[in-house]
């Protein structure tokens, strides 16, 4: 089984999602449970992109992935990544974003999903999610982390080719129990905020940042229930004082 990730920038303006938008989107899902995925989402709402994810099994990989697609291409308020897509890498453009990540047979569908969002395709993003992807290679209760953002053409399987300009990435890390929701998403978090002009978001919070920053937004997806976990992230750095 597999934890399948999309992400696309298919909003009509540059800062956020309309609540139709979202509403529309989420009103879609069950697409994907009727086409076989264990459970699925709309897990992150990062400034004007939008994450889809969903537990399936491997066979079913491609068929869950078509699926994702189609629901973001049938409820654009402008197509934007969704066009990037290409049947050919010599046709592949700015695209939508993709992460993937395996979940052991015996353990329950636990993960976390780490969107982020560029104003103007700041370049620095990439190694923001590198960051924290790094974090998480090797930590105590990882069962698998997705492929690190490396430059040139990716082959989103069951979609087609997206170019390296693809610029909002998307991590997923899915994790062998519970307790170990905290320890790797708050590793994974001050790694990515180490990086400059990088900013943690509640889910479905604009990017109202200074251009020339990026945002990210974090959510535990925990067999089939959500949590955005900067709500508590913030109560948990909040400095006590004297």
């Amino acid at each position: 089984m597999k934890i399948t990730a999309i992400g696309a920038d298919i909003s009509n303006n540059d800062t956020s999602c309309s609540g139709n938008l979202i509403k529309n989107l989420q009103a879609n899902i069950p697409q994907l449970i009727n086409l076989g995925a264990q459970n699925a989402a709309l897990t992150n709402i990062t400034g004007d992109d939008v994450v889809i994810s969903a537990f399936v099994e491997d066979d079913l990989l491609e068929t869950i992935n078509r699926g994702i697609v189609d629901i973001l291409t049938e409820n654009s308020e402008d197509l934007g990544d969704v066009n990037g897509i290409s049947p050919t890498p010599e046709g592949a453009g700015e695209g939508i974003s993709y992460a993937e990540a395996k979940i052991r047979q015996d353990r329950f569908p636990d993960a976390l999903i780490l969107a982020f969002d560029t104003y103007g395709g700041e370049p620095f993003v990439g190694n923001a999610a590198n960051s924290a992807i790094k974090a998480a290679q090797g930590m105590e209760g990882v069962t698998d982390v997705s492929d690190e953002i490396v430059p040139g053409v990716k082959k989103i399987p069951g979609v087609g080719y997206v170019s390296d300009k693809t610029d909002d990435p998307v991590v997923v890390v899915t994790l062998e129990d519970l307790e170990s929701v905290g320890a790797v998403a708050g590793a994974m978090v001050g790694a990515a905020l180490g990086n400059k002009n990088v900013y943690l978001v509640k889910r479905g919070a604009p990017s109202y940042v200074i251009p020339g920053s990026v945002i990210l937004s974090v959510t535990a997806y925990m067999n089939g229930n959500m949590m955005d976990l900067a709500v508590p992230f913030e109560e948990r750095t909040r400095i006590l004082r004297v």
